[in-house]
């Protein structure tokens, strides 16, 4: 099968492949033309995910379309940003009709759940890489950042944390789990549903914001560095499933709370009187801590004293991959 029938066969045919909102001409040319209503900006991002890097080699090409579009599409919900398209980059090893078959339809499934259009991309042979780009619209001026916490602002998070990390420990076959324990996470990491609705809802409330995928000492790093102020987090405080638990343990739980990543939950700043509206609204805010004068991340035990902080995130050029 050759280059661009692949791709007529398998993607330009799918639904998410089909016009829509903001899309004035989407696959099938040399470029896609966006249309973006009078006030409002351009909200772009691009995610690389390799194999034995990012998903192990053994993956599920349907679960790893709906990751591979999930985690790129969560970049979107910190920024405040509606989706409108995104571009597909693939290199494969060889054309796999199934495994062709599987991918583009986990990668549909994310796109129809999200409102997101496949507009474009490129395939290439090669060992196997996934390189999207994510195109959304965010009101002029409002779209959420790093930059902008304030000295007395809340820390927050959109839900429980470590639960993508701890599915780890179940994707590699490194542990087991009765099926009550290992379904819900084993979904938060195969499918990461990127937080849209809740970062639309931060527009206006929210000083700043990020989604957590290198772990949230490391990403509360990236809010405190780009806004010049310190961020404390408060361990008593972090939210665990009984899921992650059972598997791990407290301490093991924490520790993928505090450092695991692959969460792709929001992590924002919000002054204090911002939290009842939200909550009374049915977001799933959690506070985990405060921002304070000073620079950097501090983590505090149950008494408020400064505690040592595990190993903070995944690094590319520093550690070992899946």
């Amino acid at each position: 099968m050759g280059e661009f029938e692949l791709i007529r066969h398998y993607f330009a045919a799918a639904s998410c492949a089909r016009g829509g909102e903001g899309v004035a001409l989407g696959i099938g040319d040399d470029c896609a033309l966006l249309e973006l209503p009078v006030g409002e900006q351009l909200a772009v991002s691009t995610d690389t995910l390799v194999e034995a890097v990012h998903f192990p080699a053994s993956a599920d090409p349907c679960l790893l379309g709906q990751r591979a579009l999930g985690v790129s599409l969560s970049d979107l919900a910190a920024m405040g940003a509606t989706p409108i398209g995104f571009t597909l980059a693939l290199t494969l090893p060889r054309a796999e009709p199934a495994w062709l078959e599987a991918f583009a339809r986990g990668l549909d499934r994310m796109a129809q759940q999200c409102g997101a259009r496949l507009i474009g991309g490129d395939t290439t042979r090669g060992p196997l890489s996934l390189t999207l780009s994510v195109f959304g619209r965010v009101p002029a001026g409002q779209a959420l950042t790093r930059a902008g916490a304030r000295v007395g602002d809340l820390l927050c998070v959109g839900g429980c944390l470590g639960e993508g990390a701890g599915a780890l420990e179940l994707v590699l076959g490194r542990r087991q789990a009765v099926a009550e324990v290992a379904e819900p996470l084993l979904a938060r990491y195969w499918s990461p549903q990127p937080q849209l609705a809740l970062g639309q809802a931060l527009l206006g409330k929210a000083t700043a914001a990020l989604d957590i995928s290198d772990g949230l000492l490391a990403d509360c790093g990236h809010i405190a560095a780009a806004s010049g102020v310190a961020l404390s987090v408060e361990q008593a405080r972090l939210p665990i499933s009984a899921a992650l638990l059972e598997l791990l343990g407290e301490q093991g739980a924490r520790r993928c709370a505090l450092g695991g990543g692959d969460d792709y939950l929001l992590a924002f700043t919000l002054p204090p009187p911002q939290l009842a509206g939200l909550q009374a609204a049915g977001w799933p805010v959690q506070v985990v801590g405060r921002v304070e004068a000073g620079q950097g991340v501090r983590l505090l035990d149950e008494q408020g004293r400064s505690i040592a902080a595990p190993a903070q995130g995944y690094q590319h050029f520093g550690a070992a991959g899946v």
